[in-house]
């Protein structure tokens, strides 16, 4: 009894291996028809692509994309000539002009808002003289010649004056 189930034993395992074995098989004769397939197809489109190419005339499909081009092109300048037309026998081409009135005013607008945002020749004065009063007062007397700065152009120039000897100090 222990001989015969050592047999049975013996013959699972070869029953086993010889399973794995045609799962094997079965698996390299299934990849093998999918290569067949792709081979198959890939055969299918590279005739598809000859008798493309075949029947693809170059010159031809060039001279059709040139004779597009000048169609467009003429079909463009009747376009617009016919809307020309409509325009001048509708009165409308006062639109245009109104149109670039409008935009040059608001340009006109807008560039006088920017100016008025820059700084003036005034505040740069008066940002001179702010400037200037931090400078050590017997040195903008001397540079102004004793005048103690009574008008405001002239502590300005006083002021650039004393600046300048400081820088020259320095």
């Amino acid at each position: 009894m222990a001989k015969d189930l050592v047999r049975t034993r013996q013959h699972v395992k070869k029953f086993i291996m010889m399973k794995a074995n045609i799962q094997a098989v079965a698996l390299k004769v299934q990849t093998l028809k999918s290569q067949d397939a792709m081979a198959q197809a890939m055969k299918g489109v590279t005739r598809a692509m000859r008798s493309m190419n075949r029947q693809l005339n170059l010159p031809q499909i060039q001279k059709i994309m040139s004779d597009f081009e000048r169609q467009s092109e003429i079909m463009e300048m009747k376009e617009e000539m016919m809307s020309d037309a409509i325009d001048d026998a509708m009165g409308e081409g006062d639109e245009e002009e109104e149109t670039e009135q409008v935009v040059q005013q608001s340009d006109d607008r807008s560039m006088s808002e920017d100016l008025n945002k820059l700084p003036t020749a005034a505040d740069a004065l008066n940002n001179a003289t702010r400037e200037g009063q931090r400078q050590p007062q017997a040195s903008m007397a001397v540079v102004a010649g004793g005048s103690g700065g009574n008008n405001n152009v002239g502590d300005v120039d006083a002021d650039l004056q004393a600046r300048l000897e400081n820088l020259r100090r320095e």
